[in-house]
């Protein structure tokens, strides 16, 4: 039987970044590595996880993994955000051939709350809604104080929750999901059509800038920073629909603590999860007294935290 208390690896995938961190039992992160997303396919992926496990070192018990799609039964069933992905792709069976521990799968921002439930701001609270904002909109759930995903991987998929009928192409195929307007991706996509159009916007200059391949979450920060008109309409538009969105979740599920996670909350602070704060209460018909709207308080290890702990959770259960 394996160690219970040895160190285990947390994977974090993102549509920009893949971040691998040994976690002690004590929920603390070690020994860290980043690398680009590939975006040749799964298997680039794989392999890339596969080598970074290797470089934190430590020879882990187990290994657990956070993607950005929906998860069901070891199988990553859809990854709207990374390309050159279908469907069912066999992610526990393909990292099985590639390393000796054990493999565990999740949802990343499933990961990335369940991180900031054993660890962080999220800690202690029974009904929490996660709202993970980056490249696209993820969202997770603790529900009667138990991570909840659903009977088929997707509970709590906030940004696929539909804001207006008809509206703008999501990455998913649908219209009018809350990613198509409030994602990072899908918020690029515009600024880029609006630029082509005549308006003028220096978001592509500062990703220039920064040597970034595309506008990331410390791009979009400076371009706010520095009042660029089309970087601040976006994000007001951004924020009204998510409003719209975790409005309608705190009715269904009438959580007390919103978590706000990922790449541009991360930049932008609390005065981020307050302005979706002040957007979601308008459609709240009878929210809990104690709901409160906060930000990750783990940063970039939310997700390596949250990864780790499922694995450390397979190893007890077997």
């Amino acid at each position: 039987m394996s160690d219970i208390n040895a160190p285990v690896a947390g994977v974090d995938v993102g549509g920009t970044n893949i971040q691998v961190g040994l976690v002690g039992d004590d929920h603390q992160v070690h020994e860290r590595a980043k690398r680009p997303t590939p975006t040749e396919g799964p298997d680039a992926v794989l392999d890339t996880i596969a080598a970074m496990v290797e470089d934190v070192g430590g020879d882990p018990v187990a290994v657990g993994v956070g993607i950005p799609g929906v998860v069901h039964a070891g199988q990553v069933l859809t990854v709207p955000n990374l390309s050159g992905w279908g469907d069912d792709v066999d992610l526990v069976g393909g990292l099985a051939e590639r390393l000796d521990p054990p493999v565990t799968l999740g949802n990343d921002a499933n990961v990335g709350l369940l991180g900031e439930w054993v660890a962080g701001v999220a800690h202690g609270h029974r009904d929490v809604l996660g709202l993970w904002i980056g490249t696209g909109i993820g969202g997770g759930l603790i529900l009667d104080g138990r991570p909840y995903e659903g009977s088929r991987g997707s509970a709590g998929e906030v940004g696929h929750v539909l804001v207006l009928p008809g509206g703008a192409l999501c990455g998913c195929g649908r219209r009018g999901c809350v990613e198509a307007y409030a994602g990072r991706r899908s918020m690029a996509g515009v600024a880029a059509s609006l630029q082509d159009s005549g308006r003028e916007t220096e978001l592509f200059e500062i990703m220039a800038d920064e040597d970034k391949p595309r506008p990331t979450s410390k791009v979009w920060a400076r371009a706010l920073e520095e009042g660029d008109p089309v970087a601040t309409e976006l994000l007001d538009t951004a924020v009204e629909h998510l409003g719209v969105a975790v409005g309608s979740a705190v009715n269904l599920l009438d959580v007390d603590l919103v978590v706000l996670g990922g790449g541009l909350p991360e930049k932008l602070g609390q005065d981020l999860a307050d302005r979706v704060e002040a957007a979601a209460r308008p459609r709240m018909l009878r929210p809990s007294p104690e709901l409160a709207f906060v930000v990750s308080s783990l940063g970039d290890d939310a997700g390596v935290v949250g990864a780790a702990a499922l694995a450390r959770a397979s190893v007890i259960a077997g």
